[in-house]
């Protein structure tokens, strides 16, 4: 059975009739059966670990086990981030329950090991993006969003760094998003976030987690029975770097200055790569960011600050659009011809309590960044203390 390579025809513009996909072959469909698989490989091989968890090797039973992750990943793609190591899948159908509000669609989870010990694990999950409840507002933009990511490339709706990557599934394939439901996306996770230290391994690490979502999200398609895939990432944008700051052009945006009052504890600042999404900048010292700063231009993406935009603080009225303010976090939602683009300042030192960052640089950076995406000036009026 060939390995999927994601270079097919992209999919249909969004709002456009889905093709009636290919149907497997008996034979496909019955070893992407994990129940049948993994009965039959315990019976040959005895590796069989538990219900819904397989374990095998690169180079083992090849005819007996589908690709991890819904039929999706190439071996090529799972060695680049495991190498030749036992690897256990545990694997979810697809499948939102139609009882209740939930935006989950399943998730696959591998896990590598070296003899007993677990060494590595990456999380593939598939969602809508949450708009109505707030699940989403706060971490998925810190994990999924932040300043070390950089775009997967044209007609590649979703970012990566050496750590996260995402990738929005087409409309054409899971409809039109409900209320204050965000865009369906496949975001794959490696490790923990938090831990923020440069390594050998990132460039190699950003490279292999952007071929596995892109084979990770074409499978998606597939299993929700629609046509078409997006094609294999090119070649990604440099890793962002930290720079020092420029109190003329912060965040390295012309026109917006950083009050005198935060130059000494702001002394580096790191954006991601542009021309994606999403732009974001973390600032701070020489340990963690204190503040982050973000421009999020795809609709379906600034979604997921829905419900902040209607009970995150007092109102911050403007010239052309409005938002929210409350001491650690701003959101603001200005008209742009392209439609809506949501701007957020947020404060990561929650112990300072000498400074209010949040309400200090939220005017200039909506005004400066509306200058910068062409979405023509912008006023904005913070409301009384």
């Amino acid at each position: 059975m060939a390995a999927h390579d994601g270079t097919a025809d992209t999919p249909a513009p969004d709002g456009a009739p889905a093709a009636a996909p290919d149907r497997p072959s008996a034979l496909r469909r019955l070893l992407r059966n994990r129940t049948v698989l993994a009965a039959t490989a315990a019976g040959l091989a005895g590796v069989l670990l538990g219900a819904g968890t397989v374990a095998w090797r690169t180079d083992t039973l090849p005819l007996l086990k589908p690709a991890p992750c819904w039929d999706s990943l190439s071996g090529a793609g799972t060695s680049a981030l495991f190498g030749d190591r036992r690897l256990e899948v545990d694997e979810q159908d697809l499948r939102r329950d139609p009882r209740t509000a939930s935006l989950s669609y399943g998730q696959c989870r591998i896990t590598s090991f070296k003899g007993d010990r677990a060494r590595r694990q990456v999380i593939v999950r598939v969602h809508a993006l949450d708009g109505l409840y707030g699940t989403d507002d706060r971490r998925w933009p810190a994990e999924f969003l932040s300043s070390r990511m950089v775009p997967l490339g044209d007609g590649l709706p979703g970012m990566v760094s050496a750590s996260r990557a995402w990738l929005a599934v087409p409309q054409s394939c899971v409809g039109r998003p409900g209320l204050s439901e965000g865009a369906t996306v496949v975001d794959v996770a490696l490790g923990e976030h938090d831990f923020d230290s440069p390594s050998d391994y990132d460039g190699p690490d950003r490279d292999a987690l952007a071929r596995v979502t892109v084979e990770a999200a074409n499978g998606v398609i597939r299993e929700l029975g629609c046509s078409g895939a997006y094609k294999a990432p090119g070649k990604l944008a440099p890793l962002p770097d930290w720079e020092d700051v420029k109190p003329d052009a912060f965040c390295g945006v012309k026109g917006l200055r950083l009050p005198t009052a935060y130059r000494e504890p702001l002394e580096r600042y790191r954006v991601s790569g542009e021309g994606g999404v999403a732009r974001t900048c973390e600032a701070g010292g020489r340990r963690d960011p204190d503040v982050r700063l973000s421009t999020v231009v795809d609709p379906g993406v600034a979604e997921v600050y829905s419900r902040e935009l209607l009970k995150g603080g007092a109102r911050v009225p403007g010239t052309r659009g409005s938002g929210v303010i409350a001491p650690n976090r701003a959101v603001y939602e200005v008209t742009c011809q392209t439609g809506p683009v949501v701007m957020t300042v947020e404060n990561l030192d929650t112990f300072r309590s000498d400074a209010d960052i949040v309400r200090d640089l939220l005017p200039g950076y909506v005004r400066a960044e509306a200058e910068r995406i062409g979405c023509g000036p912008v006023q904005v009026r913070l409301p009384a203390r």
